[in-house]
């Protein structure tokens, strides 16, 4: 379910990441190589991108297929950015929210995309509901799992948990009340990329100095492409990448007794990858 990309690096125009590689993300939108669930994703896409001096993103967002939209092929080849989201959809459940259920789903600096689905939907996620004000309810862009997912990461975020922490919560939060759900994450605000590997692939490119990619999948076949292990919290900067083993709720074993095994970063040992 969807394709979705993140790049922290030296401006480049946005399609030298998402349309020129021979396996881009415009590829993927038909012809993904790694994706587990779904064919075709082409109910949506969007890219949100940062400018020189604006901390607040822009979006382009379309509710039909990539490859059908050639003012988004001119703005890719024009554009530069040091920082951008990008995602193609498809979709969990078939519904009316057209544009407003694209990612990248947005608010202040952040950009923030969904690739899974939430096992049970909408029902298996009523319960959480209860913890978010109702304004917050009324003001979901669309009716989806990823639209809700996201206002589940937001309240964390505004509520003081750094990036990583208010992933990570979500995703254990989720996965508990519906088991099997596929929660790979993407959150940018610019400068730092933080993900989830849950149940679907992930991999990052790293020069470390200059830049970062973390994708769906490969874009091409730079051997340099690593690919995060399942259960996995990702950080990562123009610098460095940081991978941290994530604790599945539903998986007590080999949690010693003084740890609490509901947290998802129950005995993780953050390392630094090779790059």
């Amino acid at each position: 379910m969807c394709r979705h990309l993140a790049y922290v690096g030296p401006a480049t125009p946005i399609a030298r990441l998402l349309t020129d590689p021979p396996h881009s993300l415009f590829r993927q939108s038909w012809a993904p190589r790694r994706q587990r669930y779904g064919t075709v994703n082409a109910d949506g896409f969007g890219i949100g991108w940062y400018a020189e001096g604006d901390p607040v993103p822009a979006r382009y967002r379309r509710a039909g297929p990539i490859w059908g939209d050639q003012s988004f092929a001119d703005l890719a080849r024009v554009v530069r950015t040091g920082a951008l989201l990008g995602a193609v959809r498809d979709a969990t459940r078939a519904g009316a929210d057209g544009e407003a259920a694209a990612a990248p789903f947005a608010a202040g600096a952040w950009l923030f995309s969904h690739n899974g689905a939430v096992l049970g939907w909408p029902h298996s996620l009523a319960p959480l509901t209860r913890g978010l004000p109702a304004a917050e309810l009324l003001s979901l862009e669309a009716r989806c799992d990823s639209a809700l997912v996201w206002a589940l990461v937001l309240q964390r975020l505004r509520t003081g948990d750094d990036e990583g922490r208010a992933l990570a919560d979500t995703v254990l939060e989720v996965a508990e009340a519906a088991p099997g759900s596929r929660l790979n994450l993407l959150l940018t605000d610019g400068g730092t990329i933080t993900a989830t590997a849950w149940g679907d692939t992930l991999w990052y490119l790293a020069e470390p100095g200059r830049g970062t990619v973390v994708a769906s999948e490969p874009y091409d076949d730079d051997p340099r492409w690593q690919e995060v292990p399942d259960r996995t919290l990702l950080v990562a900067t123009r610098t460095d990448v940081l991978l941290t083993p994530l604790k599945d709720p539903h998986d007590r074993q080999g949690v010693p007794d003084h740890e609490d095994p509901h947290h998802p970063m129950a005995s993780a040992r953050p390392k630094e990858p090779s790059t």
